[in-house]
C-alpha cells in the first residue's frame, strides 16, 4: 500500500491563511498565485482534503465555543429585552429566547400521554411553541396599554 504524499509548504500555508488571514478564497488562490483548476485538484487529493477538514472542524469548535462562553450574556440581555415597552422588540426577544439551545447536549424528552395512554399525538416544534410564546407576549404587551 502506498504511502501519502506529505503537504507541500504551500498547501499548509493555503490551508492556514483560509482560516487565518483577511483573504476570501480567490484573494488566498492569488496571493500564492494557484489557479482555479490546481486548487480544485487540490480539493480532490485525500490528504489535502483531510487537513481541511481539521481546520474547518477546528473553526467550527472555536465557534461554538465562544457561543457558550458568551450564552448567558446573551440569555441575560435576551430576558432584559423581552420585558421591553416596544412590544415588537419584546416579542422577538421573546421568539430567540425560545429558540436558544445548545446543539452539542441532548435532553431527554417524555412522549406526550393521551388519556388512552397512547403516545402517537404529535409533539409542538419549537417553532410553534416559539410563535405561541410571542404571541402571549404581544397579547400581554396590549392589554398593559
Amino acid at each position: 500500500m502506498a504511502k501519502a504524499k506529505p503537504l507541500s509548504a504551500k498547501q499548509l500555508a493555503v490551508i492556514d491563511d483560509l482560516f487565518g488571514g483577511e483573504l476570501d478564497e480567490r484573494g488566498v488562490l492569488d496571493k500564492y498565485k494557484i489557479s482555479r483548476k490546481l486548487y480544485n485538484r487540490w480539493l480532490t487529493d485525500p490528504a489535502f482534503a483531510v487537513q481541511l477538514d481539521r481546520a474547518v472542524m477546528a473553526a467550527y469548535r472555536r465557534s461554538a465555543l465562544f457561543v457558550a462562553r458568551n450564552a448567558p450574556l446573551a440569555a441575560e440581555k435576551l430576558v432584559a429585552l423581552a420585558t421591553n415597552e416596544k412590544g415588537e422588540t419584546a416579542r422577538k426577544a421573546c421568539i430567540d429566547i425560545i429558540s436558544m439551545h445548545t446543539p452539542a447536549v441532548s435532553l431527554p424528552v417524555a412522549p406526550v400521554v393521551q388519556s388512552d395512554n397512547r403516545t402517537d399525538r404529535p409533539q409542538i416544534t419549537p417553532e410553534t411553541a416559539g410563535i405561541i410564546l410571542a404571541v402571549l407576549a404581544e397579547e400581554k404587551t396590549l392589554s398593559k396599554s
